[in-house]
């Protein structure tokens, strides 16, 4: 009977063998597209989508090592991409998801390809009134989809959405570029529309969903300002208007990360 009583205990004391099951490792999947990817840093891993370690995903990827992290963002990626391709890295054990997304269906890098011009042959007017009507009529549907999509793949994960920065501040100091202080103000305005759509989109998707403007902390730091954040007219073009290595070390990763640790 004591050996009996010994066995118990021992049992009690290791589940009679059985291993406790394994923790599994936190996931985080980063959508959207060139803000997301990285463009504008200059440096990528890689080139086809553009994705860069000094890309605010991949520095909340360092600061999270243990985390199994999937870079699904791409440059000049739409709505359409996040649900046809990007989506496939989503699966039911996604704890978390990051996304920009909304400029490029917007047309946003046409718009500044045009505003860039010289007024006399240019519609820059004509432009933001395009952009500024999609962004009204047509987007809040197509993010309702991305989101949708999300849920639907990745139903307990909690996502972060992102908007745009401001990438003006009154002045236009690179000499192949005429931008008006009039166009700098429309071009800012329609990041803030962008911003309310995604705000309101991600509202409407439920509590799983948390907006964050990146707007606040870009202040001061927009292209011709005395540390810049943004490239302004950059050689390659592509590299224009986007968030250099400090735009996102100290102005998208601060914030993501106050979400997510």
């Amino acid at each position: 009977m004591a050996s009996r009583g010994m066995i118990a205990l021992v049992c009690a004391a290791v589940a009679c063998g059985t291993a406790a099951p394994a923790a599994t490792a936190t996931r985080y999947v980063a959508l959207g597209d060139s803000y997301s990817s990285g463009t504008g840093t200059r440096t990528y891993y890689d080139s086809t989508c553009q994705r860069s370690v000094y890309a605010y995903p991949y520095l909340v990827h360092q600061a999270h090592s243990a985390w199994t992290f999937v870079d699904a963002a791409c440059s000049g990626a739409k709505t359409g991409d996040i649900l046809n391709t990007q989506a496939a890295s989503l699966n039911s054990s996604t704890n978390w998801v990051t996304y920009t997304i909304g400029g490029n269906d917007a047309g946003f890098s046409s718009v500044i390809t045009e505003c860039a011009q010289p007024w006399w042959s240019s519609d820059c007017d004509g432009a933001i009134d395009n952009a500024q009507s999609y962004i009204t009529n047509t987007l809040p549907g197509r993010l309702d989809l991305v989101n949708n999509k999300i849920k639907s793949l990745a139903p307990t994960a909690k996502v972060i959405v992102l908007d745009y920065p401001h990438l003006f501040m009154g002045e236009d100091c690179n000499a192949a570029t005429w931008f008006s202080p009039d166009e700098e103000t429309r071009l800012n305005q329609t990041a803030d529309m962008l911003k309310s759509k995604l705000q309101a989109a991600a509202t409407r998707a439920g509590t799983n969903f948390i907006f964050k403007d990146v707007i606040p902390p870009f202040v001061g730091h927009a292209i011709c300002d005395s540390t810049e954040w943004l490239n302004g007219l950059s050689n390659p073009t592509s590299e224009s208007y986007h968030p250099n290595t400090l735009g996102h070390k100290s102005g998208y990763t601060p914030v993501v990360r106050s979400v997510l640790g």
